[in-house]
């Protein structure tokens, strides 16, 4: 095979300055002319079928218009040169193109193939660090659990046919993230019986992710152990604190006189009991975690109340753009020293524009904890002081909104976006079942 010839200098000589000079319509014409015209690569599969063909295509061009080659260790063929690949990045790309690998005398194949046949890994390039993958490629989505779990359904319903990462802590998703690992990360943020997971609060402000967009999840929880098991012989239960919470007065009403035992998440406890072969324990998970780790359904829809459901947050290293043709909530975060007097004007803020507020969640201020009062008792007086973590009805888009955060920032320490996003409007109902 022949490397891409580089286009003659004499398409050059505008840059040159011999010559005439033709117009820039015609100096595009001929460089694109001299590179397909000593185009004697031959794809056998055809430019364009695939994006990775596509993508392998316009790397060979850019590297051949600037003379890069790199040559093979093997000998000559018989045809007076030596063999050559495309290179990309310094890797050779003859099994990206599906190029029939070349034999040498002994019948070995070429060393860009592996003795099993198999593709080699491929080199990072920036397609892979995009911040959004593009050309229909799929999102990667961090969340917290193992598969099965409902922060994977969670991720699922949020970003259909996404690509979902299993990690192991809460932090590790937001790192995820951070680090181009993932390009989303789906986290629950409250449950309706529950409520907030203050883990996730107090992470939502040491990292520096946005908040693009919420989805509510219909939780429906399942008693599962391993096959041949029965309710009588289980002396154990384990699952999330959460759901264990959940579950307690049905657990109470099956007559399951049994010990709580919390773990990390609910399909991890699914995973856990199939791999330890544990006959005497059982599992609050949801029924895709019976059918992954093959459980059995004790008891469907255990949960104490029906109508029981986890918000979860998007999260983004960049903000999305607010806008005002559909409902938005903003979610904030702010801090002040001033006494109970400074919280009630920065409500007010949103009170006289007629915001509605969803959300204010408060929280210890993990820097400032404790403050010393100097009054009438000379500064014995401790209490803590907090952050507080708002959600409200209306885009930033909105001016009303833009004047509010203006006047909460003249009575607050400390003001911070986290996201302004749309709202989930998919009508819920309770779950029968996933």
């Amino acid at each position: 095979m022949h490397a891409i010839a580089p286009p003659s200098s004499n398409n050059f000589n505008c840059f040159t300055g011999t010559g005439a000079r033709p117009t820039l319509a015609r100096v595009r014409r001929r460089f694109i002319q001299s590179v397909y015209r000593s185009d004697s690569v031959n794809f056998p599969n055809g430019v364009g079928l695939s994006r990775a063909d596509w993508q392998s295509t316009c790397a060979i061009l850019a590297s051949k218009v600037v003379s890069q080659e790199q040559p093979t260790d093997k000998p000559d063929t018989g045809s007076g040169g030596t063999n050559h690949f495309p290179a990309v990045n310094g890797h050779k790309t003859a099994i990206d193109l599906d190029l029939v690998p070349i034999e040498t005398a002994d019948n070995s194949m070429s060393s860009s193939i592996s003795s099993n046949n198999k593709p080699q890994p491929k080199p990072l390039t920036i397609t892979d660090l995009s911040p959004a993958p593009m050309h229909g490629s799929q999102l990667r989505v961090a969340y917290q659990g193992v598969p099965g779990a409902y922060s994977e359904a969670a991720a699922g319903k949020a970003y259909p046919n996404c690509e979902a990462i299993p990690c192991d802590q809460f932090e590790v998703a937001f790192q995820a993230v951070e680090l181009w690992i993932a390009d989303r990360a789906v986290l629950p943020i409250e449950n309706s019986l529950g409520g907030s997971i203050h883990r996730n609060y107090d992470l939502l402000l040491r990292h520096r992710l946005h908040i693009v967009g919420e989805v509510q999840l219909p939780v429906h929880h399942c008693l599962l152990a391993l096959p041949g098991v029965r309710k009588e012989y289980l002396n154990r239960v384990i699952s999330h604190p959460q759901a264990l919470a959940q579950c307690e007065l049905t657990l109470t009403k099956l007559g399951l006189n049994v010990a709580r035992e919390a773990v990390d998440d609910t399909a991890g406890a699914a995973e856990f009991i199939a791999a330890n072969n544990l006959r005497d324990t059982a599992a609050i998970a949801s029924a895709r975690a019976a059918g992954l780790y093959g459980l059995n359904i004790l008891e469907d829809g255990i949960q104490d109340d029906s109508s029981n459901v986890t918000r979860f947050v998007m999260l983004a290293r960049e903000p999305i753009i607010p806008r005002t043709d559909r409902p938005f909530k903003t979610s904030i975060v702010f801090a002040h020293g001033k006494g109970t007097s400074v919280l009630f004007k920065v409500l007010s803020a949103f009170a006289f524009r007629n915001i509605s507020l969803t959300k204010i969640e408060s929280r210890p201020h993990r820097n400032r904890p404790i403050r010393l009062v100097d009054d009438a008792n000379v500064g014995t007086a401790k209490h803590f002081e907090y952050m507080f973590y708002v959600d409200f009805e209306a885009s930033m888009a909105e001016v009303r909104a833009q004047n509010a955060l203006a006047e909460v920032q003249e009575f607050t320490s400390f003001l911070r976006v986290l996201g302004s996003y749309p709202m989930d409007m998919t009508p819920w109902c309770p779950s029968g079942g996933d």
